[in-house]
């Protein structure tokens, strides 16, 4: 899951050098912690959070095939 969020976080940023993701994994639960370049945090939230949101939809759905829970973090 991690590789998904890295994916979709280069594709969107404009210095995909930058994209950062940490995971975290606690019994049955993954955090995963984005950072990105100051410049690109608006560009990977969105508009009203909803590329952020999309992003978090993405990873429930493959967190439910995995039987995982998920949270993502932009920081």
């Amino acid at each position: 899951m991690k590789e998904l969020v890295e994916y979709v976080a280069k594709s969107i940023v404009t210095v995909p050098d930058a994209v950062r993701v940490s995971e975290e994994k606690t019994g049955n639960s993954t955090f995963l912690k984005l950072e990105v370049a100051p410049e690109d945090r608006g560009r990977v939230i969105g508009k009203q959070g909803r590329v952020a949101e999309a992003m978090r939809t993405l990873l429930r759905v493959a967190a439910v095939r995995e039987g995982v829970r998920v949270q993502l973090e932009i920081l």
